[in-house]
């Protein structure tokens, strides 16, 4: 290929399939469809057909909601690992009275001319090129949470969904969950005063990553060249791998990227925010846990500057206690009363002006997780071509604060963002954390 010469993905999948397959990656090209070549609408009695990269953990899990639905097969299973790879197709065969396909190349898994939807279920590295692939080949998606491990990416995956018309719906279930909905309305109707703040928290143990061992042998059956995909070469390290990946800069963004996305989500949901924030400051470091293996912040303080109100994210890895005797959750701090939530309900806790409560006190309303909900909400979607509860807008707004709370920190400084440049001015060590650099062969989408 000639310098400068600027090569469709076709193209370029095609010039670099014998390095691919000598890294244990097929070179077999995505076939793209029109979105055209689908109904605009089908029966409930419309079979759907979905795959899933990425079968470890939420991806499964997300693929099992799916076959609780009526009318949906799996067709096919993605994954670099066969161990994993293998458990999961037979997980699948009880599920649905059959196998699914196997793939170890997501791009095959993609050339299924009949397959309706994708499930994304990688670690965040991997969400970008699966996700923009798909779009081009004429597949709606669920993608998992954050939307992506950086904040170009995100730009990038919300422009191809809007390009090729598909149907996408992100991993964050609380857009579909009732009493989510009645706190947000809520609000909304004022009943807590002038919202002033907005504290949202999440301590976990397990945000100080796994305890730290040395390299070693990649297991067999894993196809580790692939795993890594575009993030830089490095050796492999089981404290790095499955389960504790993300806290890692080239994998994931820690606590804030994992649970942040959730919380943040409902705090710019409660406000109807489509924007980003005027200002996004951060303290905290790496500080506790030396035996554990970390890159992301165990201690961390984030204040996002808002028109008429800040929302503050705080985590303290190792731990599992909380404001409100809640280890996560959320409080909107209103003039009138303060409202607490999580996962397992809300209440209201009322101010008191002249030895009177401001408003009337709300015991805790009962609450649940709705993954069932949300992967139904996205099916639904499939059938009449709706934007479902959690679009691609909203995923990549929530991703994008999660990310400048992480860059904040690693910077040092306060950032501003410039839509119109699509960066932090001439803040250079901030700037240069937006866009990885993706390992060759591997490139970042040009949509």
């Amino acid at each position: 290929m000639k310098p400068g010469h600027k090569s469709s993905r076709r193209e370029f999948l095609s010039d670099t399939s014998k390095i691919i397959v000598g890294a244990g990656m097929s070179g077999v090209l995505v076939s793209p469809h029109a979105a055209a070549g689908h109904p605009d609408t089908r029966s409930a009695n419309d079979k759907i057909l979905v795959g899933l990269i990425g079968c470890r953990n939420m991806g499964f899990g997300d693929l099992e909601n799916a076959l609780r639905q009526p009318n949906v097969e799996c067709a096919g299973l993605c994954d670099v690992d066969d161990s994993i790879l293998e458990k999961r197709t037979a997980d699948a065969a009880k599920l649905q009275g059959k196998a699914p396909k196997k793939y170890n190349d997501f791009r095959r898994l993609l050339d299924e001319r009949d397959l309706d939807a994708v499930i994304i279920g990688t670690p965040d590295h991997w969400h970008c090129l699966p996700f923009v692939y798909a779009c081009e080949a004429g597949k709606d998606i669920y993608v998992e949470k954050p939307l992506a491990n950086s904040i170009a990416e995100c730009e990038v995956m919300a422009k191809a969904a809007r390009k090729h018309g598909r149907i996408v719906q992100v991993g964050q279930q609380q857009r579909s969950g009732t009493h989510w909905m009645q706190a947000m309305e809520f609000i909304k109707a004022g009943n807590i005063g002038q919202l002033r703040k907005i504290r949202i928290w999440g301590n976990f143990n397990y945000g100080i990553g796994a305890p730290k061992v040395p390299d070693g042998k990649v297991p067999d059956g894993v196809d580790f060249d692939a795993w890594l995909g575009p993030a830089p070469e490095r050796s492999f390290n089981e404290a790095r791998f499955h389960g504790s990946w993300r806290m890692f800069w080239d994998y994931g963004g820690g606590l804030l990227t994992d649970w942040g996305v959730h919380l943040i989500d409902m705090a710019l949901w409660a406000t109807d925010t489509e924007t980003l924030p005027l200002s996004v400051s951060a303290a905290g470091g790496n500080w506790a846990f030396t035996d554990h293996d970390h890159e992301t912040f165990d201690t961390m303080s984030v204040v996002y500057q808002m028109k008429d109100h800040c929302i503050t994210w705080e985590h303290t890895a190792g731990t599992q206690n909380g404001p409100y005797g809640r280890l996560y959750g959320l409080a909107f701090v209103g003039n009138d009363a303060t409202l607490v939530i999580d996962r397992n309900g809300w209440e209201l806790l009322p101010e008191v002006e002249d030895g009177r409560y401001k408003v009337q006190a709300i015991p805790k309303q009962a609450g649940r997780d709705y993954h069932f909900e949300h992967m139904k909400n996205f099916l639904d979607c499939l059938r009449d071509r709706k934007d479902p509860n959690c679009t691609i807008e909203n995923g990549r707004l929530v991703a994008m604060y999660a990310h400048m709370g992480n860059i904040a920190l690693r910077t040092g400084s306060q950032l501003n963002w410039n839509e119109g440049e699509k960066n932090f001015g001439d803040n250079a060590a901030a700037n240069a954390l937006i866009r990885p650099a993706y390992r060759k062969p591997w490139r970042f989408p040009d949509v």
